[in-house]
């Protein structure tokens, strides 16, 4: 038997396969969030276009990384200083946004490279947990491992892109909601930083603490500077 096909449909496969599926919908939300705020200064014709490059190439990072770079990414401290650049695209993507017509005949919009490639970088960031998470539940049944992981990222993908359709309409229809989800990334990155193999055991404890202190971070510094750049 085809060593790709070892194991699928058996009771364990199922069991793992549901795990995965619930894992996808809990883990891709914050992703979805992403590419929505990456998108929303780009002009109407080109978002759709960004959110299918950003996305499908997002997907295409996590692939690769599930497959070659899993090991890499449980290294110590890679974690930590990805929560650490994740913070900082966060902190970029809510004091970017411009919710005001007056504003957007001064500025000109992100380019559709420019939020293909935050897209990409924070995605590979953020897709950290989703590998291990991943690669962890599949493990759980050997034989099945592989069918496994292919099913689960190509489920990943649905997931994001539509998502990403959805909280764009939503943040175009009401842009204070570009602050809850600089939020949501700002409570991601403190996740990442406390749960490296490396520091976050000496900050684990403190977890909820850091995580509040970053989105009140992220909001803060999101309000005074785009206030700044009103007045």
């Amino acid at each position: 038997m085809d060593p790709f096909l070892a194991g699928m449909f058996s009771p364990e496969w199922f069991a793992a396969f549901t795990g995965i599926v619930i894992l996808d919908l809990l883990l891709s939300g914050d992703n979805a969030i992403l590419i929505a705020l990456a998108c929303k200064n780009l002009p109407h014709g080109s978002r759709k276009k960004a959110i299918l490059i950003g996305g499908l190439g997002a997907v295409g990072i996590r692939i690769a990384c599930t497959l070659f770079a899993t090991g890499v990414l449980s290294l110590p401290y890679i974690e930590f200083i990805g929560g650490l650049a994740l913070l900082c695209i966060a902190v970029k993507l809510v004091t970017d946004h411009r919710d005001h017509a007056g504003e957007r005949g001064k500025h000109a919009p992100t380019s559709l490279g420019a939020a293909v490639r935050t897209i990409l970088i924070a995605d590979f960031i953020m897709s950290i947990d989703n590998i291990l998470s991943l690669a962890g539940v599949a493990n759980t049944v050997p034989d099945g491992k592989w069918s496994l992981i292919v099913c689960g990222l190509l489920i990943s993908v649905p997931i994001v892109l539509f998502g990403a359709q959805f909280f764009l309409m939503l943040i175009l229809k009401m842009p204070a909601l570009i602050y809850g989800g600089a939020a949501i990334l700002g409570w991601t990155a403190a996740s990442l930083m406390a749960a490296d193999k490396g520091i976050g055991a000496h900050i684990a404890a403190y977890a909820i603490h850091l995580k509040v202190l970053f989105v009140l971070l992220v909001l803060g510094v999101g309000y005074v500077i785009h206030h700044h750049k009103k007045s």
